[in-house]
């Protein structure tokens, strides 16, 4: 985790202090557990719980533990031993490592699932206002990069929120698969500890039982988690680079805020790049990278090994911390967005009608004419405007194989920007629910 791309809320659920108290709370809930079941004494499982909700636990001492155990969860239960004291030796009665750690590992995905349910929620809130607002701004959609036919600025916005709510089902649902908890012990077959011990940690850390665990809760779920994580970062991606696109000066039709005091080059005074989206798809680069290694974690040999371990120590921290941030950045740039309507209409009028092309075309087809001979009429007239600067619709007028099929007034009325924009409201009830 980089500090520079991290938010306070997303990075404490990964620090030591609140892993070891997850950690903490596992095994007391296990106590508590095994006590009703009669296998410790219920005063024992007070007592764990009483001293270690009272207690600090000491990262320094759980690694200087560890110096010498070379075995993490070993160095966390030694530290609570000298914590608790002679009830120590009731926890982790039949559990293994797998269980605390897996557990804790879900236990952390869900927080941060729950963190990126509400930044994608003032992202789509952010996205709906800005949307709703450019409704009606006419604008040129583009194919390949080159001027197609006109749309409206809110259309564009509204595909982006119709995504990103794709995106937020997504993520429900890779929340609910991730949100499983193992306490089975070794090979997960309950041997040493009982299933109604699983349930009860389940449900007090607010996760199920893992239907089967093999020691180790299986990895297709993580692979599935950081995957969703990886779309929503290529959605980022794709409405951080429409925004790069409008940005460049030829273009100039949306910019991102430039604030008092802000510099854009260090050399060329003159220059407002758009800095935050350029670093939105390097960010989506890096939370797509991690899904690959969460995929090869899915195997693991037999009952469990630890190869995923130190993947997931990596990935699951950036991965969510990177993208709490994007997602983040990215709602503070569409609510600051700068639009600039006349530069959309002068974009769209640069090449003088061509973008009604279609409709000539459609409207000599009705005509009687062949498609193959609309075709060459169209696009004859329209290579004038391409190569010579014409204007397109004084060239079809001048055109009589065009007039011989069409009046003055059936052409003129193909230029009537309206009907590119008459179903804005069509697809915003679609999308919205409202008009």
């Amino acid at each position: 985790m980089i500090p520079r791309y991290s938010r306070p809320q997303m990075t404490d659920i990964w620090s030591p202090e609140t892993k070891f108290r997850i950690w903490f709370e596992i095994e007391a809930h296990a106590c508590t557990a095994l006590a009703e079941i009669g296998v410790i004494p219920k005063s024992a499982a007070e007592t764990i719980w009483e001293k270690g909700n009272a207690a600090t636990f000491d990262v320094a001492r759980i690694d200087e533990i560890e110096a010498v155990t070379k075995h993490d969860v070993i160095a966390f239960l030694t530290h609570l031993a000298e914590i608790v004291g002679p009830d120590a030796r009731f926890v982790h009665q039949g559990m293994t490592s797998s269980d605390v750690l897996d557990t804790c590992f879900n236990v952390q995905l869900t927080r941060a699932s729950d963190l990126l349910l509400a930044d994608l929620d003032g992202l789509l809130a952010a996205l709906k206002r800005r949307a709703f607002e450019h409704k009606d701004t006419v604008t040129i959609g583009r194919s390949h990069g080159i001027h197609a036919e006109p749309t409206t600025f809110g259309i564009k916005l509204a595909q982006a929120y119709a995504e990103f709510d794709r995106c937020r089902a997504r993520l429900v649902a890779a929340r609910a698969e991730i949100a499983t908890c193992a306490i089975s012990g070794a090979v997960g077959t309950f041997a040493n500890i009982d299933p109604r011990v699983e349930e009860h940690v389940a449900e007090a850390m607010g996760l199920k039982a893992e239907p089967v665990s093999t020691q180790v809760i299986p990895r297709d779920r993580h692979a599935m988690f950081f995957a969703t994580l990886g779309v929503i970062a290529s959605s980022v991606e794709r409405l951080a680079t429409e925004i790069r696109h409008l940005q460049r000066t030829e273009v100039l039709e949306a910019e991102e805020y430039f604030s008092p005091g802000q510099k854009g080059s260090s050399a060329m005074p003159h220059k407002r790049n758009p800095v935050l989206t350029e670093n939105l798809t390097g960010l989506a680069r890096m939370v797509r990278g991690y899904a690959l290694p969460a995929m090869e974690n899915v195997a693991l040999w037999h009952e469990r090994d630890i190869s995923h371990s130190s993947v997931e120590r990596m990935i699951g921290p950036d991965a969510t911390v990177t993208l709490d941030f994007a997602l983040a950045r990215l709602t503070g740039v569409i609510d600051k967005l700068l639009v600039y309507p006349d530069h959309m209409m002068d974009n769209l009028n640069k090449f003088r009608g061509l973008v009604h092309s279609q409709r000539v075309l459609l409207a000599l087809t009705q005509a009687g004419v062949s498609r193959e001979d609309a075709y060459r009429l169209v696009q004859r007239n329209a290579m004038k405007v391409w190569e010579e600067g014409k204007d397109f619709l004084e060239e079809l007028l001048a055109d009589k194989e065009v007039t011989d099929a069409l009046s003055e007034e059936q052409i003129r009325e193909k230029f009537d920007l309206g009907y590119h924009t008459k179903h804005a409201d069509t697809i915003f009830q679609r999308v919205f629910g409202e008009s």
